[in-house]
């Protein structure tokens, strides 16, 4: 049995771990609150972005250009989503888990040298050059400072190579964020780009609370029949388009667009889902250490009692002898 001291000992440890786990949390709760936001302040351009779209395909059937064009798969890239700091549970094991399974079954179809992997985020980064993939750049500033421009140039340079010929296929892989408390692992098709998926995706996020709750998903639940109901009542799309200068000029510039703001979204959805893994970890580990403490004290009241009773026996004994 461990003595008193080294039982304090261990107190002290323990409750210096749970202030740092506590205030990580609180950090990480701070960080995901302006994530949710960056989301909530995206979310409606987005919105009217996919509607003309929507509208637009919808109306005109031969509206098609090379970016929506399927081919035959030779050369494939990958842009992956992580984290540049570890303590977020899961969240880059995931990742890193997805990523290697998706390079696998590619591997037997087109090879492993023709599949290029973009790593947005450290630990991708390093795991991806440690297995010896194709790493195409250093993108991890992007996870720290989020913008849309970097976003744009890569879309740009992705859609370049696309257009050119030298990838046939490009995959997202990252964390979709529905709620503090439920983050999707997801694998996309970034291009050439499937509008009838990309419409059809799951648009229900909670950006109102950072609480990990079962009041939370329902939320969710009552959302997605409000929604259902809503959709049920909309009007018939307006089919009356006048296309200028031309067609073809017309989705040159709508589905650039449509491309920056699915990469930016995703980044987006992996920035935050890293902070409300990390959040939900940290308040874990904290609600460990308080039981951990709970035991350790009363470990400790029952050493202390057990040697106050055996003191209390030696000085009883001691005075019946005499």
């Amino acid at each position: 049995m461990p003595s008193l001291k080294e039982i304090k000992g261990r107190i002290a440890s323990v409750q210096s771990t749970r202030k740092i786990t506590s205030a990580m949390k609180m950090v990480a709760s701070s960080k995901l609150h302006h994530a949710q936001v960056a989301i909530q302040n995206m979310l409606p351009y987005e919105t009217m972005l996919e509607h003309i779209l929507k509208s637009f395909l919808a109306a005109e059937a031969e509206a098609q250009t090379i970016y929506d064009q399927e081919r035959p798969v030779k050369r494939v890239a990958l842009v992956i989503f992580s984290s540049n700091s570890s303590l977020c549970g899961g969240f880059n094991a995931n990742i890193i888990k997805l990523m290697q399974h998706t390079v696998e079954g590619l591997s037997q179809e087109i090879g492993r040298e023709n599949i290029d992997v973009y790593p947005i985020g450290r630990k991708v980064a390093e795991k991806a050059q440690k297995l010896g993939y194709n790493v195409m750049g250093n993108y991890a500033d992007m996870i720290d400072h989020p913008n849309a421009h970097q976003c744009i140039e890569m879309a740009m340079d992705l859609g370049r190579r696309f257009a050119d010929g030298e990838i046939d296929k490009v995959e997202l892989i990252y964390h979709h964020f529905k709620s503090a408390g439920s983050q999707i692992l997801t694998s996309k098709t970034f291009l050439p780009i499937d509008l009838e998926s990309e419409l059809d995706r799951d648009h229900e996020r909670d950006l109102t609370t950072n609480v990990v709750t079962k009041k939370a998903q329902d939320y969710l639940k009552r959302n997605r029949r409000q929604r259902e109901y809503k959709e049920d009542e909309t009007k018939p799309l307006n089919d009356n388009f006048l296309v200028e200068p031309d067609m073809n000029t017309v989705l040159t510039q709508l589905l650039p667009k449509m491309a920056h703001l699915m990469l930016y979204t995703a980044l987006l959805d992996s920035v935050a889902s890293e902070h409300a893994a990390r959040m939900v970890a940290m308040q874990t580990a904290t609600d460990n250490a308080d039981e951990l403490l709970r035991q350790l004290n009363l470990q400790y009241n029952k050493s202390r009692q057990q040697a106050i009773t055996s003191e209390l026996l030696d000085i009883v004994g001691g005075s019946v002898n005499n």
